[in-house]
């Protein structure tokens, strides 16, 4: 019942999404078609030819889903985020089922026919569109089958990477640790994948009862017909999001304080402006967004000073918070980003043990946690792990050694693996807001290792010198984002699972 109720207060955002994915879905399947096809005639008749690019599916298929988005993330024409970079994926993705059942069916047409037509004195090209292809139909229409229902379940990862579609509501559920809002995403993709994979079955089963002696001319007409619909359509879809439209592009990584920070900027931007604002929230980590802001595929993000001055720049880490932010404006401007004035909070790193634990040990500090460490497992976000500022510097600083390898986790799900007893210390985020909700007890950094994370808009100066009403606009918040402020809200997207856009809704009321 809760995800019927929130499909009805998210009715119009459901089609939407469900649309850009049967987009995703349609345009790569027809792009694997138009290539896949091809490929298997050719890996068919000549081996030698076809081999390697057969090898080459082959080991695409092998690369998880996110290591290749983020290999073609920088890459020109097919990088960048949005549906370009999602397209790509799916369609390297959905190749190698095609390209095998169409080798698979050419093969196992009866030689004896092929011998036939030779004596008939039919030519290689009349072999292969009146005996092999009409023959093989059935196979292909299999491998375009399997290639279909791939495409959706890998359609949903695309969120990651701000191309839409069901899987922004896994993700956005996934940050809020809310099983409601991912079955609110996962249930319409599986819908989908079994309505494609149960049609083309029928289509499938079709085929193989109507093959005729006119299916041959069918075919090639068909043929002809998808080549040009795929090609049309790719060539909207990659033209689509480099159109120079008077819309300002928000992003955020994903986590709940950046959704509703990226939410707050979005709708102050309208609010004030009036200017049409696309969301792209909820993208990768702090490096995705970087990379995104550089390139142009997003305006503006909220960023923490800490973490661009020590991961981004890799800067040394320093206390002095003044210093960090002049040094971080000055590298920004070097790329054409300005920084704009901090919100007025900040959000370092937070060393958590549950409340229990801390009261019976009398744990107040990271240093009188690091006599326990050895008795105890940790667990840690994926950049933790790896930043200049994360594990490493900190277990250099406080001498910790645990009992066991620290565990890597998703940052939304590290809280309840704390509460839950599945690890005894986790480094989260000072504002959040499961930290009153799960009893947690944040120790203090008494040695001072961690840099200020003051939290920053940073945005391209090329998009406020063409809109500076969007500047004044974000400019109004600077400030007033109070540490408290931010907590509350934290708690009520995490605790209370309000939706994002209505917990900023109502702060931004407060500020009027």
């Amino acid at each position: 019942m809760n995800v019927l109720e929130f499909w009805r207060g998210h009715s119009s955002e459901l089609a939407l999404l469900f649309r850009q994915h049967l987009l995703l879905v349609g345009i790569s399947t027809a792009l694997a078609v138009c290539i896949g096809i091809p490929v298997g005639i050719l890996a068919a008749r000549r081996p030698r030819v076809g081999a390697p690019i057969v090898w080459f599916a082959n080991i695409s298929q092998t690369i998880p889903s996110l290591a290749m988005f983020g290999f073609l993330l920088p890459l020109p024409i097919v990088g960048g985020l949005g549906a370009r970079v999602a397209i790509t994926v799916l369609t390297l993705y959905a190749v190698l089922p095609i390209v095998r059942t169409t080798v698979a069916g050419i093969k196992s047409v009866d030689p004896a026919l092929t011998e036939t037509a030779v004596a008939l004195g039919m030519t290689g090209s009349q072999r292969l569109w009146q005996i092999e292809l009409p023959l093989a139909l059935p196979s292909i229409v299999a491998g375009i089958r399997v290639a279909a229902v791939i495409a959706v379940g890998t359609a949903t990862i695309a969120a990651a990477v701000g191309a839409g579609g069901l899987g922004e509501y896994i993700f956005r559920g996934l940050a809020m640790v809310e099983p409601t809002v991912i079955l609110a995403g996962a249930i319409p993709a599986a819908l989908l994948a079994l309505t494609l994979d149960g049609v083309l079955t029928l289509v499938e089963r079709g085929v193989r009862r109507l093959l005729t002696g006119t299916i041959s001319r069918t075919l090639r007409f068909a043929s002809i017909g998808v080549l040009v619909a795929a090609a049309g359509a790719a060539a909207i879809a990659l033209a689509l999001p480099r159109e120079d439209r008077a819309v300002v592009r928000i992003g955020s990584k994903n986590f709940s304080e950046q959704i509703v920070l990226g939410e707050m900027l979005a709708q102050t931007i309208e609010a004030r402006t009036g200017m049409p604002v696309e969301r792209r929230l909820n993208l990768g980590g702090t490096f995705i967004c970087d990379r995104a802001l550089r390139a142009g595929d997003i305006d503006m993000y909220v960023e923490y000073t800490g973490t661009a001055y020590a991961a981004i720049f890799k800067e040394t880490p320093s206390t002095d918070p003044q210093h960090v932010l002049e040094t971080v404006r000055r590298r920004y401007a070097e790329a054409g980003i300005a920084t704009l004035a901090p919100l007025g909070f900040e959000n370092t790193f937070a060393i958590l043990v549950r409340g229990d634990d801390a009261r019976r040990l009398k744990l107040r500090t990271i240093s009188d946690a690091a006599a326990h460490a050895a008795q105890w497992s940790a667990g840690f976000g994926y950049e933790f792990l790896q930043r200049a500022d994360g594990l490493p510097g900190l277990t250099a600083a406080y001498g910790l050694r645990f009992a066991s390898p620290s565990r890597a986790m998703d940052l939304s799900l590290i809280y309840r693996a704390l509460s839950e007893r599945q690890v005894d210390l986790i480094a989260g985020d000072a504002t959040s807001g499961l930290i009153e909700a799960y009893d947690l007890q944040m120790l203090e950094d008494d040695r001072r290792y961690f840099p200020p994370y003051d939290a920053v808009v940073l945005a391209r100066s090329a998009a406020l010198l063409a809109h500076p009403d969007v500047q004044a606009a974000v400019a109004s918040l600077g400030g007033r984002v109070a540490l408290d402020d931010m907590r509350r809200m934290n708690h009520q997207v995490d605790a209370l699972r309000r939706d994002p856009s209505d917990v900023v809704r109502d702060f931004l009321e407060t500020l009027r």
